[in-house]
């Protein structure tokens, strides 16, 4: 600790800490422009110089580290003068024109010359102008240079923060001007986050330019919805209509950074595709009818599918006490544990339980980042402010990133050491990394133990084709504490089972290396983490504690006052195999569509068709609500509130900012209505109610209070568990692929069919493509920006091409986010990835055959 004196006042802080840092402990205040607590010090706008003992000239505090004894004055004659004289230097040249700048209210000059600023400018001179109009530098960021104060803040954050490298500067002095350099501007990522830091009016929100004042918005601070990292935002609303988002720099751990998604695609709540009124089918249309009528109808096919099977689905969008809710109303009132959570993979949670129990991390990632690996998944464009956050980890921190997958990301610059996998072999190189791992520190291992992994694992396979899984087991030996953060990419998979058994074999022998360790999952739905965490799973109760455990049936069942089927459900997969089967009386999901997200429309189709009873509960009309006999309006986000758990475990608070469209009701409200109508009550009702039993009988959740969510929310609690030390055989080496091989996944502008609705999103997202190397494109005779048709066994689809140099040969991704493409319609059931061919629209299959299309023969 350092011993610093500031103004008088006495401070004990920590050495390589800034004079501005222990200025703020102490809660003296000096301004700033150019300063961002995440970024590097840059000391260009000299608005925070104080006076030090025994130097010369006033020196910026945001770059001076403090030192013993060091005797400092942040508010002297001096001082004041020079800060004065700096605005008075901005204000020559900055154009008065407030009344119309969007900043305006929440403009740093305006404040600073309030607080510090001359009364009346020394300067006489015209003032120096740039552009005569603001530039429209993307669909959603505008710019007027005229207004900018040069503190680089913007140019900073992109290059440094966000990774994009799309803004720059040129010329010096008061003519330096913020610019995009060609082709820089073509990666920008929209995310608006210069918009954010921009302590003027220099860059603004198009969006919402001219819309509102900051004095004429309600504001409300919620959580993100777009994808499980959890960011908070703040949303403004002018009399009930969405305005914009914004965030704040000392709240959530994004800390003022949103992507594109969470700055600019809530615009969807406002979406033409609301649900109005409840509906029922007849003669083959679906009606609208009111919420009576609805209620008369379902009850009657309520009785008459009595007796046969029941399921439900519901999204992982949804609040926990929502999930939690609909496991309850699903167990109790329809009698059966056959309920899931996603639309896209049945989870096979008999490996991935005992893998969370064991590893699972509940803690803020920037505490566990020492060594990081992250399997499968393009995190760039799953979850981008995670991506912020291990940038700075490794930028800042000296973290060692390593990277397992099929897909490329922009983290790989970054990273130590990169392992590109074919795609599905993301098992098979996690079992050379084991191997690899073992053989490295065998001999710091008993040699009993050593021989029993041996004797499962075996030695590395030199036939996997896989490149640098040494050097990752090399880096993983160097670590003192390794964080493995897994995609759920990887449970689209047929191997999933395979990949999640590696993956412990890989933090056992970790855990024996002597090795600190956390397990996060990088979930892109929002509550994914809250929605297993709630039990809505065929096999587990919440709490992620097993169906068949008697003792945990009998006591939810106490709480709940009715009886818990004893034997596991159905998970997705088998739901929609009893459908097909003529065998599902009453099939009700809820905010989910499986139609559109299941890999296998065809088949999805027919069990929808072939379910006795359909319910659809949801805020959008979407396909699979347009296959229904009931449909229900249920608020969407935004209107009703409740908490979400993030990817880190850490639970917030969902906030109301609207009313619910139309006749829609909270989703809550239209669960007991349900409940009414199988002759049963859920209590309790209310969200609170309902977090305080979570809190109760969940034990991740215990002791937890609504009053104890501050703004950056509260962690939920791991519950120790005793790992069971097994190790899992390898997975057969697979075949190399001698065709191309069809992946799917999120992309940058899109997250899922919600952000879809997004008008905003809409105009600066790409057109649907498909992305495929150099090497694979030059082969087929194509060049980026050709219109190709993608075919399956199943089906086809037609896309612009986007060729990717980083992408490895044989690999073919398309985005999974555009209902147009209904890419599910190419896929099978339990085959993933998908072999496909590719051909240029309008291209001769006879002609040139070899070049035209890839048939790996």
């Amino acid at each position: 600790m350092v011993s610093i004196t500031i103004d008088g006042r006495t401070l004990d802080v920590e050495a390589g800490s800034t004079v501005l840092q222990a200025a703020r402990r102490l809660g003296i205040d000096i301004p700033t422009f150019c300063y961002l607590k995440r970024l590097p010090p840059l000391a260009s706008c000299r608005m925070c110089l104080v006076e030090i003992e025994g130097q010369r000239r006033l020196q910026p505090s945001c770059a001076t580290a403090v030192t013993e004894g060091m005797v400092v004055r942040a508010s002297t004659p001096l001082i004041e003068e020079t800060r004065a004289s700096m605005l008075d230097m901005l204000l020559a040249n900055h154009p008065l024109d407030c009344p119309i700048c969007d900043k305006g209210g929440e403009c740093e000059l305006q404040n600073m010359v309030m607080a510090y600023g001359p009364r009346e400018s020394r300067f006489r001179d015209d003032k120096r102008v740039f552009h005569s109009e603001d530039i429209r530098l993307s669909p959603v960021i505008i710019m007027n240079v005229n207004r900018c104060i040069q503190c680089q803040r913007c140019v900073r954050m992109c290059e440094e923060v966000v990774g994009a490298v799309a803004l720059g500067t040129i010329e010096k002095g008061m003519d330096t001007a913020v610019t995009g350099f060609e082709g820089s501007l073509a990666g920008c990522d929209q995310c608006g986050n210069c918009v954010e830091v921009c302590p003027v009016g220099a860059l603004m929100s198009f969006p919402y330019r001219y819309k509102a004042r900051p004095w004429d918005l309600t504001e409300t601070d919620t959580v993100c919805p777009h994808c499980g990292t959890g960011c908070q935002l703040t949303v403004g609303t002018r009399k009930g209509e969405f305005m914009r988002v914004r965030s704040k720099w000392d709240e959530g751990l994004n800390r003022e950074v949103l992507c594109v998604r969470g700055r600019f695609g809530l615009d969807f709540v406002a979406s033409r595709d609301r649900i109005k009124r409840p509906m029922i089918r007849r003669d083959g249309t679906l009606v609208p009818v009111s919420w009576d009528e609805a209620g008369d109808y379902l009850r009657q096919r309520l009785s008459a599918v009595e007796g046969k099977a029941a399921a439900g689905l519901a999204s992982p969008r949804l609040t926990n006490e929502i999930l939690y809710q609909f496991q309850k109303l699903m167990r109790t009132a329809f009698r059966t544990n056959s309920i899931d959570c996603s639309s896209r993979w049945s989870t096979p949670f008999d490996t991935l339980g005992p893998l969370m129990a064991a590893f699972n991390s509940r803690a803020p990632l920037d505490e566990v980042i020492d060594c990081v690996l992250v399997i499968g998944g393009n995190v760039a464009e799953e979850n981008p402010v995670t991506e912020y956050l291990l940038r700075d980890g490794v930028r800042r921190r000296q973290t060692g990133l390593l990277m397992l997958s099929a897909r490329p990301s922009r983290l790989d610059a970054d990273a130590r050491v990169v392992v590109r996998v074919p795609p599905g072999g993301e098992a098979a190189g996690l079992a050379a990394v084991v191997a690899g791992l073992v053989a490295a520190v065998g001999e710091t291992l008993p040699g009993n133990v050593l021989a029993g992994i041996g004797a499962t694992i075996g030695k590395p396979s030199a036939e996997t084709g896989i490149d640098g899984p040494d050097r990752l087991a090399a880096a993983l030996k160097e670590g003192r504490s390794v964080t493995v953060l897994v995609s759920v990419d990887l449970l689209r998979s047929p191997e999933a089972r395979a990949t999640l058994q590696q993956i412990n074999n890989l933090l056992h022998i970790l855990q024996l290396l002597g090795k600190g360790l956390a397990m996060q999952f990088l979930f892109d739905r929002a509550n994914q983490m809250g929605a297993w965490d709630m039990g809505v799973l065929p096999t587990a109760l919440p709490g992620l504690r097993a169906v068949a455990d008697d003792v945990v049936r009998t006591a939810l069942a106490r709480n709940w006052g009715a009886e818990i089927p004893p034997g596991p459900g159905a998970d997705l997969d088998a739901i929609l195999e009893l459908c097909v089967g003529g065998r599902m009386g009453a099939l009700y999901i809820v905010g989910t569509d499986p139609l559109i997200a299941y890999p296998d429309r065809d088949f999805v189709a027919r069990a929808l068709g072939a379910t006795d009873l359909l319910i659809v509960q949801d805020a959008f009309l979407t396909d699979t609500a347009g296959l229904a006999e009931v449909v229900l309006p249920a608020a969407g986000y935004g209107e009703e509130t409740g908490t979400f758990t993030n990817n880190e475990g850490r639970i917030q608070k969902v906030r109301k900012f609207r009313e619910p469209a139309f006749e829609a009701r909270s989703n809550l409200a239209i669960f007991d209505f349900v409940a009414a109508l199988r002759n049963q009550a859920l209590r309790p009702s209310t969200p609170g109610e309902i977090f305080d039993e979570i809190a109760r009988l969940v034990p991740a959740y215990q002791g937890l209070t609504q009053d104890g969510l501050g703004a950056d929310g509260a962690f939920t609690q791991a519950v120790p568990t005793a790992p069971a030390a097994r190790f899992f055989a390898p997975p057969p080496v697979p075949p190399a692929a001698d065709r191309l091989m069809l992946i799917t996944g999120d992309c940058l502008f899109h997250n899922g069919y919600l952000s879809e609705r997004s008008d905003i999103l809409n105009t600066v997202a790409n057109d649907p493509y498909v992305a495929m190397s150099a090497q694979d494109t030059a082969q087929l005779g194509l060049s980026d920006g050709d219109q190709v048709i993608v075919r399956s066994a199943q089906g086809e689809l037609t896309a612009q091409l986007r060729v990717d140099g980083r992408f490895p040969k044989g690999l073919v991704f398309v985005p999974e986010n555009y209902r147009a493409l209904r890419l599910n319609g190419l896929m099978r059931r339990g085959e993933y990835p998908c072999p496909v061919e590719v051909q240029k629209v309008h291209a001769t299959l006879e002609v040139d055959r070899t070049s035209r299309i890839w048939r790996g023969v």
